[in-house]
């Protein structure tokens, strides 16, 4: 019983340590949605990801051996150029991670693509999509994070023995996390409509994301360049960047703030 209890504690840190992308990206694409809408859509798309989750949890525990195994009319080799073996555990990464770095670079461009605007007009100028179709893509990018961290789990509760109670575990896990997941998307939406600056930031952090996934996908895929394998982005390397992106956004913003504090005073 302590070990399962042990086991859970461990899975449910680790759901919440993964998730950190998955909300940012929630809380991100929620803000698409009719300003009226956009609780609502966080709240619906956590809670059928949840189920969807389980779902796929499920279905992992009953055909992992079929993700990890390499498909042989996706595996091939170019002489001295591309070597690759696609499984269908690299395939929904790297869709997912190329997904991920179209969106954030869309979104880039977006903000800085309004020069010829007036201020009025750039004050209104807002894409916004149905509720529904946010939904969707909440749901179908959460589906994405999750697929490591389930798989992850898997390994964790692989010294329990009895199947039905390692299953269990890793259900109660998703549900807890998917709980904070709704507590905390809602809070960090609402830091980022106060503080409009670090959208740009969240959006970089997000593009970091999916080049980490695209790694990931390419290393699963055993994909080698000219003989050389690619090599994932680590956890470490990936919380390293995005500490040195936090610190360099606060440096800049206090640096901004002391430019225009010295230039009020030499304008008086």
């Amino acid at each position: 019983m302590l070990e399962v209890i042990f086991t859970l504690i461990m899975l449910i840190l680790l759901q919440a340590v993964l998730g950190f992308d998955n909300l940012l990206y929630i809380s991100l694409e929620s803000k698409k949605a009719p300003l009226e809408d956009q609780k609502k859509v966080r709240k619906k798309g956590i809670l059928i990801a949840i189920i969807l989750r389980i779902v796929l949890l499920f279905l992992l525990v009953s055909i992992i051996d079929y993700f990890q195994e390499p498909f042989y009319f996706l595996s091939g080799e170019i002489t001295d150029v591309l070597k690759f073996a696609f499984n269908g555990h690299s395939i929904i990464v790297l869709l997912g991670g190329g997904f991920i770095i179209y969106t954030a670079i869309k979104e880039i461009w977006h903000m800085i693509s309004t020069k010829g605007l007036e201020v009025s007009e750039m004050a209104t100028e807002k894409r916004t999509k149905s509720s529904n179709a946010v939904i969707f893509s909440i749901v179908l990018m959460n589906l994405v994070f999750s697929f490591d961290s389930i798989l992850a789990a898997i390994g964790l509760t692989s010294e329990i023995e009895n199947d039905t109670t390692a299953f269990i575990v890793m259900a109660i896990a998703i549900v807890i996390s998917g709980l904070l997941m709704l507590i905390m998307a809602d809070r960090i939406s609402v830091f980022l409509s106060k503080n409009r600056m670090y959208e740009v930031l969240g959006l970089f952090i997000l593009f970091i994301v999916g080049i980490m996934l695209v790694t990931e996908g390419g290393h699963l895929a055993h994909i080698k360049i000219f003989g050389e394998e690619i090599v994932p982005m680590s956890k470490t390397t990936f919380y390293f960047v995005i500490a040195i992106l936090v610190i360099v956004d606060i440096v800049q913003g206090r640096y901004q703030k002391k430019l225009l504090t010295e230039k009020e005073v030499s304008a008086k």
